[in-house]
């Protein structure tokens, strides 16, 4: 297959730039928060941080070499091997924290979670794009879409991860406003989602029930469930303005936060740069947020336009929750923030959605055959 020139013309190096910003500052970030001012020892995850960070950009690279139309030919296949993986990890996967997430391929650990968040987006915009209607969609034609992303939203739901299971609902009922549906169906879904929500509260973990409660009451358990967010929002506050300094917050550095390499990691940076830094990473996700959205606008098809807008609000969603989260404006449900949060499956699963884009907005001027 000859290689059109036209697509090094079109590279988009705004989004890579944003790109490698975001992951500069989280391996910094990341570096911060395993050193320690009580015992001088540096972690070395912000080594396997940037490990992985090189494993996505190559992924990403290939993504971006190979037409997105060609890859979205087996977007069903790929979507049904993410479940299947999803299934392994039910049957096989080991237990951390009291989560059953993880699978083990040749000492590696995968979070096929993560993955199967950009595999149902492929299958919407795939399944949308094949299925297109003249008028806004009803709920009988929502139906398979809907079980598109039920299947994997219950395996990840008994994990359990109600986090993730709930960005999955809220990137398909973002995807199903931007398709269209009738205002009489849109109305009979709100009703039955208001009814359904009540009883929801009997299938919840203990644990999940708690985080529910503390978010409304931190104090109420301020050694146990509502630790963490209440050690987050003193973390937060005590970087004021300018911050204490790059490894001089207190809260991060005597270990008083808690998993701060992950779900917590905006606190980190927050403390150290205070209010202008976390506002200059507000602006940097929204412009990253608002050129997926712009690529999603000038694609050139409908099936890269779903694709772009999937993956742009799968980013807006999860920077959305997890900065509320740590803000105590959300209640805590391990949300891991893009690009900053450490973790190998995220990271990787991101970069190859950012190659996606990359793609679509590479191929927008060349005509697919």
């Amino acid at each position: 297959m000859k290689f059109d020139r036209r697509l090094l013309i079109n590279f988009d190096w705004m989004l890579l730039l944003l790109l490698l910003g975001l992951c500069v500052i989280g391996i910094l970030n990341i570096y911060s928060a395993g050193y320690s001012l009580s015992d001088f020892k540096q972690e070395t995850l912000y080594v396997k941080q940037a490990q992985w960070i090189m494993i996505g950009l190559v992924l990403m690279g290939i993504t971006v070499c190979i037409d997105y139309h060609l890859i979205c030919r087996y977007a069903y296949i790929i979507y049904a091997f993410s479940v299947l993986l999803l299934l392994l990890v039910a049957l096989y996967g080991y237990t951390t924290h009291g989560s059953q997430r993880w699978i083990m391929i040749q000492g590696f650990s995968f979070q096929p979670s993560e993955l199967v968040k950009l595999t149902t987006i492929i299958a919407l915009a795939k399944y949308f794009d094949e299925h297109r209607i003249q008028k806004s969609y009803n709920l009988k034609e929502l139906l398979i879409p809907f079980f598109i992303v039920f299947i994997p939203f219950s395996f990840i739901l008994k994990q359990p991860d109600l986090g993730t299971a709930l960005v999955l609902l809220i990137i398909f009922t973002s995807i199903t406003f931007f398709v269209g549906v009738q205002w009489k169906s849109l109305v009979l879904a709100i009703v039955s989602v208001l009814i359904v929500t009540p009883f929801s509260w009997f299938f919840l973990k203990d644990y999940q029930r708690e985080r529910i409660i503390t978010f409304f009451n931190p104090e109420s358990d301020p050694l146990g469930s509502g630790y963490h967010i209440i050690q987050s929002i003193i973390a937060v506050g005590s970087g004021g303005i300018i911050g204490k300094g790059y490894l001089k917050g207190t809260q991060t550095q005597l270990k008083f936060l808690p998993v701060q390499q992950t779900d917590f990691v905006f606190s980190v940076f927050a403390e150290e740069w205070g209010f202008m830094g976390a506002l200059i990473v507000m602006v940097m996700f929204l412009a990253l947020v608002l050129w997926c959205l712009k690529i999603a606008l000038h694609s050139r098809d409908l099936l890269g336009m779903l694709i772009s807008f999937g993956i742009s609000m799968l980013i807006f969603w999860e920077v959305f929750i997890n900065i509320g989260m740590v803000l105590g404006l959300l209640p805590v449900v391990g949300i891991p923030l893009p690009f900053l949060s450490y973790g190998g499956s995220s990271m990787i699963v991101l970069m190859v959605a950012m190659g996606f884009l990359m793609n679509i907005s590479m191929r927008r001027f060349i005509l697919h055959p």
